[in-house]
């Protein structure tokens, strides 16, 4: 099935996207925190690989906060 926490930080980021876009019925501010509180606890608790692409999905959401 796979690590839930880090699929729920991959779509918590996802969505952050889609708000910024106007895609979604999220303030971004709102969806921002979210994806920020997902991120870290999918990181707590994933494997050195997942961490890799936790980071890699911290750097997108870093850049929606540019």
């Amino acid at each position: 099935m796979g690590n839930a926490l880090f699929q729920r930080a991959r779509e918590a980021v996802a969505i952050a996207q889609s708000s910024v876009n106007g895609e979604a019925n999220v303030s971004t501010e709102e969806a921002i925190a979210v994806a920020k509180n997902e991120l870290s606890s999918a990181y707590a608790n994933s494997t050195v690989a997942e961490q890799k692409q936790l980071r890699e999905l911290q750097d997108q959401l870093n850049q929606l906060q540019s």
